[in-house]
């Protein structure tokens, strides 16, 4: 969802958000495991950003390999998440979840699918405030 303001779509993202994905464009950021006498070393994370800032790929290792992946796909109107695919250690598709977001920018549903597309589960956000 985009918010219409003068006839364009405007992003949902704060001016800190926006700052962070600039300093993040086209940036591949690994993490790195050591044990304590910093003679072994084995790679924990990986995740990838596009030319706009958005982490579009996140793989988790294990010592065996890929534990797990996760791909992001983004609207370019409003820069929120639209869907992501999980995939296993044997880089198989496991999960996809698609989002639904409220005008205001929050989460309002996560729809889980299984990898034939088969509806499994329905997240709804709520959001309390307290005074």
């Amino acid at each position: 969802m985009a918010i219409t303001m003068g006839g364009m779509a405007q992003s949902l993202l704060t001016p800190e958000q926006l700052a962070k994905r600039e300093k993040r464009k086209n940036l591949t950021v690994k993490e790195w495991n050591m044990d304590s006498q910093g003679k072994t070393r084995w790679l924990d994370r990986i995740k990838v950003y596009d030319s706009q800032g958005r982490c579009v790929e996140e793989i988790e290792y294990a010592t065996y390999g890929q534990r797990w992946r996760i791909t992001s796909t983004y609207d370019d109107k409003t820069g929120k998440v639209l869907e992501e695919v999980e995939y296993n250690d044997r880089n198989r598709p496991v999960r996809i979840r698609k989002y639904e977001w409220n005008a205001d920018g929050t989460k309002a549903k996560q729809y889980n699918y299984l990898p034939n597309g088969k509806l499994y589960t329905v997240k709804v956000f709520e959001y309390i405030f307290s005074e």
